[in-house]
């Protein structure tokens, strides 16, 4: 009797099925579209069971982020699954929901490759293992990233025409209004307490003639930024005003009834708060203290560490500043945090620019005495920079067996289509002859 062949196990390929949609609208339904989505991954993964895949009960939902970036919670989540080698497939409706941006297509495609996860779109079908399944996806990417722009213009250009009108045309909003949303468009409507704080405001700091006097009081009030909800029932904002915040505020010319839109500024067709005497009075002021910095060059006393100081306390970077008494300019180092909020804001305060640059020089020049120490650091250095220069051209190698691999596949269809016009011209053209045949027997047969 002849032994019945083993059966092969198959190998279980465990799916990620990921999904995302651009806004928010609709993620409250019962069934939405990420629900649709991950129905249909589902379905596809459930038609190739006996091929070994099956599905992970992890969900990668990211609803309302663009496609046109990476920053996203559930991609990165996705992202360190597969390189922690937790996923050996990737299950999407389209190639869009995965990405828009062809650049950044490329690098998933990067990452899959390199930890061996394939991929695949259900309304698509395509195998990226193949050389023209590869072809197909960058078109189809081109083409989604084409509409992801045109999309974009539209929007811009929707914008500017309701900015024109006077419109809200929506974004964050601001302290002292609300948005009505009972309308056919959304309107900004006046919050009465917040208004009187915004009120407040602008007489404080005509009042101190400075604005961190001004952020003081309000962190002693304890009057934190706009708060509002979003449609999803989220709240936002609430932070602690400091500086820039304040200056924000101070020159938004939505408080005088008008909205701005890039250098445009238009009638709103919303209610001031602040009259226009009072704004312009605030403008006149903070262009008068600011008058001459930003004329001044980003390293005219030669701030040598502008960008490189860490500050110990709060981990922020250090500015270079500088402040004139007489005909005496100092130079200081201070911490973002101070600056933006006042000296007690961090314990760091100032340092003189002029001591820590030449501690840091004398350092440098250690370094450069020390024979041993140079050689170290530039056998480091050639050691890094011939890795990365193999990586380099390892990578120009695979990208050419690439561009070789696909020419060939591409030529060797485009002759398989030309063999196959031929036959069917051949074919047609037996055809004719049979039937003009059969055309000139009958004829005999009639005059005969």
């Amino acid at each position: 009797m002849s032994k019945k062949p083993e059966t092969q196990q198959v190998k279980t390929i465990r799916c990620a099925i990921y999904t995302r949609k651009s806004t928010e609208e609709g993620l409250q339904q019962e069934f939405n579209s990420l629900d649709a989505q991950r129905e249909a991954g589902e379905a596809f993964i459930a038609s190739q069971k006996a091929e070994g895949w099956r599905c992970l009960p992890e969900m990668y939902d990211d609803g309302g982020f663009s496609g046109g970036n990476l920053e996203r919670p559930a991609m990165k989540r996705l992202m360190e699954d597969i390189e922690a080698g937790k996923v050996d497939c990737v299950v999407v409706y389209k190639v869009d929901r995965l990405s828009r941006s062809l650049m950044d297509f490329s690098r998933v495609m990067e990452t899959f490759d390199k930890f061996g996860v394939s991929f695949v779109s259900v309304t698509q079908q395509f195998n990226t293992t193949h050389s023209m399944g590869r072809l197909t996806l960058n078109i189809l990417l081109s083409f989604a990233q084409f509409e992801r722009e045109i999309i974009g213009d539209r929007i811009r250009d929707k914008i500017a025409a309701m900015r024109a009108k006077g419109k809200w045309s929506g974004g964050m909003p601001v302290l002292g209004f609300d948005v009505d949303r009972s309308g056919t468009s959304p309107k900004l409507v006046v919050n009465a307490n917040e208004a009187k704080q915004v009120r407040k405001i602008f007489e404080m700091y005509l009042e101190y003639r400075s604005l961190l006097p001004v952020v003081k009081r309000l962190q002693e009030f304890g009057w934190p930024n706009k708060i509002w909800r979003t449609r999803t029932g989220r709240t936002r904002g609430g932070r602690v005003f400091d500086k820039p915040a304040v200056h924000s505020l101070l020159t938004s010319p939505l408080y005088v009834g008008k909205i701005a839109y890039k250098e445009h500024v238009y009638e709103g067709e919303h209610d001031a708060i602040i009259d226009q005497e009072t704004f312009d009075a605030v403008g006149k002021m903070l262009k008068a203290h600011q008058k001459g910095r930003a004329q001044r060059l980003v390293n005219k006393y030669s701030a040598l560490l502008k960008g490189i100081l860490v500050c110990p306390y709060c981990d922020c970077r250090m500015v270079h500043r500088t402040t004139r008494k007489k005909s005496s300019v100092y130079r200081y180092y201070a911490c973002q945090t101070t600056v933006k909020s006042g000296a007690d804001a961090c314990e760091m305060g100032s340092v003189s620019a002029a001591m820590i640059e030449a501690a840091v020089v004398d350092e440098l020049r250690v370094v450069v005495d020390d024979q041993g120490l140079r050689d170290a650091v530039f056998q480091g250095s050639k050691a890094l920079l011939d890795k990365e220069q193999a990586e380099v051209e390892t990578l120009l190698a695979q990208l050419k067996a690439q561009v070789n691999r696909d020419t060939e596949e591409v030529r060797v269809s485009s002759r398989q289509g030309a063999s196959l016009r031929g036959q069917l011209m051949v074919r047609g053209s037996f055809g004719c002859v049979r039937s003009y045949r059969r055309l000139i027997s009958l004829q005999d047969r009639a005059i005969g």
